[in-house]
């Protein structure tokens, strides 16, 4: 190339360039304003696995005099490890309280594993109570107070019949999830009877138990996680010796709202709560006596009469009312004005109305005082306030001075989780399928005396139970009755159901007397299977 061509190449490829730079600048004025592209975000990291905490114990012995003998007994306070099935790894760390007779014959020694419900209550309650070797003094029906509290000495163990494991549930206690378990992994009816299920599986082996006849003893919630866990464990190749339900509910369905289920089921205990009251005109003597009248005409006349709703006639609609008054305790008027369905919460409102009273829901032998007398319904619980902080001190302070637990972190009486409770529980028969076996495999509001029937069909030894409170308006003894009478059975295994009732709320402990009887009733189910 001459020089001449350089210089014509290099005039052009200037002219280009400045056409080029012009072009850009016009175009750039007729485009909207570009705003910056943020930079581009990096792949976030997976976050590190949380570290798998390691299984620890404390142990401490001592004695108890029970009945002119005593009792010499290890306690051990402890956690252990549940693994999810799928890759074995832990996903949970549940605490637990066991107290175990010292020289008894494992093979032969039966072994109680108890727990409250809520679902999300830790189970210092049964634990400070109920038949564990020590329990708190309350001044229950009447608020306690604040400290200090006296712990005791249980005169009403079970530790003479069975060893005893207190434990607590998922995400409440010292319980918790860990490496990759999450929350969500144990709020829900199956995730919780699964978590369950590992625990005792994990427990009767690390103890060598495998071969001790076994119960489950559940509170509340507890007896529905009973019901669910009796047939797991079946499946798992442990056939239970018995089951103690404690204050039942069994079937989510019949609160459902719209229908008088719950109004036919809680008119026994309202009965009840006014004969204790005093509510009563020419008040019975005998309380099973009057109770097996008011529940005949629950599932009679007043059944009758809530299913005719508005089609029942003013005459029909008063002959009822003045016979719901009579056992209640509430005036004919409010009974009328109500439509004949009066709700618990109601109900803890109105009987001692006059009184300037309001009553527990627990426990409805409890009274308080409320903000004005006027409102329609209570603003607490007297039966749960008058005892909370009792319950919540003597367990913490029994846990560190005598079973010499130590701990940095909290212990969590009720689960802080606001992940909603799965509702959904797989039907017996449907377990192992994807989805729970399809059509009709989950129920949305689950009836778990199926599954209590399903262990009972499959170990026909299985025995029931039932404990109730008379005062109890959180779980009704006559809707417990119904629920056990509708599992299905054959009459053989019917007669296996057995229960007990208690001048006492849903806490039947909490009255001593009611205590001392239920402790008798539980070694008379004890003895008669076998132990």
């Amino acid at each position: 190339m001459n020089q001449f061509d350089r210089r014509f190449c290099a005039l052009a490829l200037g002219a280009v360039s400045v056409f080029c730079t012009v072009h850009a600048a016009r175009a750039q004025e007729q485009r909207p304003p570009r705003t910056e592209e943020p930079a581009r975000a990096e792949s976030p990291k997976p976050e590190p696995t949380p570290a798998i905490p390691p299984e620890k114990s404390s142990v401490t012995h001592h004695d108890l005099s029970l009945d002119g003998k005593t009792l010499h007994y290890t306690a051990t306070a402890s956690t252990l490890l549940i693994r999810d099935g799928e890759d074995d790894h832990p996903y949970g760390s549940i605490f637990s309280v066991a107290y175990t007779l010292d020289g008894a014959e494992p093979t032969s020694r039966p072994v109680t594993f108890l727990y409250n419900g809520g679902p999300g209550s830790a189970t210092l309650w049964l634990h400070m109570g109920s038949v564990s070797p020590v329990r708190i003094e309350t001044a229950s029906p009447n608020a306690t107070g604040p400290a200090p509290y006296h712990l005791v000495p249980n005169q009403y163990s079970l530790l003479d019949k069975s060893d005893l494991v207190f434990v607590d549930a998922p995400l409440t206690g010292f319980s918790k999830a860990v490496g990759k378990g999450t929350e969500k992994d144990f709020r829900g009816v199956d995730q919780d009877i699964k978590a369950f299920d590992k625990f005792v599986l994990r427990w009767v082996t690390v103890n060598q138990r495998w071969n001790s006849p076994k119960y489950l003893f559940g509170e509340s919630y507890g007896t529905p996680r009973s019901c669910g866990l009796a047939d797991a464990l079946e499946e798992d190749g442990i056939s239970l010796n018995g089951v103690v339900l404690l204050s039942s509910i069994l079937n989510y369905n019949v609160m459902a709202p719209g229908l008088d289920e719950d109004f036919i089921g809680t008119l026994p205990s309202y009965a009840a709560i006014a004969w204790y009251h005093n509510k009563l005109q020419n008040k019975p003597p005998d309380i099973k006596a009057f109770l097996t009248e008011v529940r005949t005409f629950a599932r009679g006349d007043y059944t009758e009469a809530l299913r005719e709703g508005d089609q029942l006639s003013p005459e029909h609609l008063n002959a009822i009312a003045t016979k719901v008054s009579q056992y209640t305790g509430l005036s004919v008027q409010y009974v009328m004005e109500a439509h004949l369905r009066v709700s618990p919460t109601r109900f803890r409102k109105e009987l001692l109305r006059d009184e300037g009273d309001i009553l527990g829901r627990y426990d409805a032998r409890f009274e308080g005082t409320d903000i004005d007398n006027a409102g329609e319904n209570p603003g607490y619980d007297p039966s749960d306030t008058g005892i909370t902080g009792a319950f919540v001190s003597a367990f913490h302070d029994y846990l560190s001075r005598e079973l010499k637990w130590e701990s940095t972190e909290t212990y969590r009486v009720h689960s802080d989780s606001e992940v909603p409770w799965d509702m959904h529980h797989v039907l017996p028969g449907q377990r192992g399928f994807p989805g729970g076996g399809g059509g009709g495999g989950r129920a949305a509001l689950p009836y778990l005396g199926g599954d209590l029937a399903d262990a009972m069909r499959k170990n026909p030894k299985l025995r029931v139970f039932s404990a109730n409170g008379y005062f109890d308006l959180a779980t009704p003894f006559f809707i417990t009755e119904y629920d056990l009478a509708h599992m299905m059975l054959i009459p053989d295994l019917a007669k296996n159901v057995s229960f007990g009732y208690y001048p006492a709320g849903h806490m039947v402990y909490l009255n001593v007397d009611a205590l001392k009887d239920f402790k008798r009733d539980l070694a008379g189910f004890y003895a008669d299977t076998g132990h």
